[in-house]
């Protein structure tokens, strides 16, 4: 192929704090920030090699666009393409695995220590004057517990999984996990049913996908079973966890959400999460878990050699 043109279809998911030279040097770039839907079959015609995150590519967008040869997802989920569509028009569609595992697992024990020690609390009361005002060199009013001894419940044990099991060890805690799949197995943690695990655990970490058999996977019934004062963390998908039934318990429970996915993103107005912002037992993240400068630096050489494999196979 001569004349390669690349187009990169929301470039703001990458960060402008990253080179993109090593994806210039296999041809014509082409950046656009954001796409909307009603323009991404434009922006996408004329060009040998699309670049996307989450922008859809569908169908039509394929069957009009003659001179696309190849798709590089800027991330792992491949869902944003219709896959079938593409095989069919000859398109060959790559994604990047595992370059944000470090990034996950670290957003996942940051936001976890977050909620245990109540941190947002402790910064305000220093910045607001109050531990001025006291007498007392300290604060126990809010207490916490130790990680070390707790049993540490992960659902989905994939990569991300297994390397959270591995820290929350270093921290001292018993880890299990539930298998959303029922094929993962490990000879380091214990595996369990979901129930158990959510009734046992003190901490409990979702890094599953979304599917059939995870959409609600946890709802307003069974984290009844959820002993008041754990936490819940989802670095997933947000339709893993029911969002009505995370506003519900955090009105009627003292159960701590720690979340950086939601159902929609951004999160609309009448998700009912809006209705419990402002509560200390939620705290969440724009989508961020993976987005580390070295993770993102990770993506863009792991789509740089997918268009260098699929270069020299052409």
């Amino acid at each position: 192929m001569k004349n390669i043109k690349i187009v990169i279809l929301d470039g703001d998911t990458l960060g402008n704090d990253i080179s993109l030279e090593n994806i210039k040097k296999f041809g014509e770039l082409k950046i656009y920030d954001k796409t909307a839907p009603n323009e991404t079959m434009d922006r996408v015609r004329g060009f040998d090699i699309v670049l996307s995150n989450k922008v859809v590519i569908d169908r039509e967008i394929l069957s009009n666009s003659p001179d696309l040869k190849l798709i590089c997802i800027t991330a792992t989920g491949m869902n944003n393409v219709d896959l079938e569509s593409a095989k069919e028009f000859g398109v060959e569609v790559k994604n990047v695995a595992g370059y944000s595992t470090e990034s996950v697992v670290q957003h996942t024990f940051s936001t976890i220590l977050y909620l245990l020690e109540s941190l947002k609390y402790h910064d305000g009361f220093v910045k607001s004057g109050e531990w001025s005002e006291r007498q007392l060199f300290t604060n126990v009013s809010r207490p916490f517990f130790e990680l070390s001894g707790k049993r540490f419940g992960i659902v989905g044990l994939g990569t991300i999984g297994k390397r959270v099991g591995a820290v929350a060890e270093a921290f001292g805690c018993e880890v299990v996990y539930y298998s959303t799949s029922g094929k993962n197995s490990s000879g380091q943690f214990k595996r369990i049913e979901l129930d158990e695990l959510l009734s046992t655990c003190k901490v409990i970490s979702i890094h599953s996908p979304l599917n059939s058999q995870t959409e609600s996977l946890l709802n307003y019934e069974n984290m009844k079973n959820i002993s008041d004062g754990s936490i819940v963390i989802n670095m997933g998908r947000g339709g893993i966890i029911d969002e009505e039934a995370i506003a519900k318990t955090i009105e009627e429970r003292d159960i701590l959400f720690g979340l950086d996915v939601t159902s929609k993103e951004p999160l609309p107005e009448e998700n009912p999460l809006n209705r419990v912002l402002q509560s200390d037992k939620l705290f969440i993240t724009p989508h961020i878990a993976w987005t580390s400068i070295e993770a993102r630096e990770k993506l863009i050489e792991g789509v740089a050699t997918n268009i260098e494999e699929f270069l020299v196979e052409k």
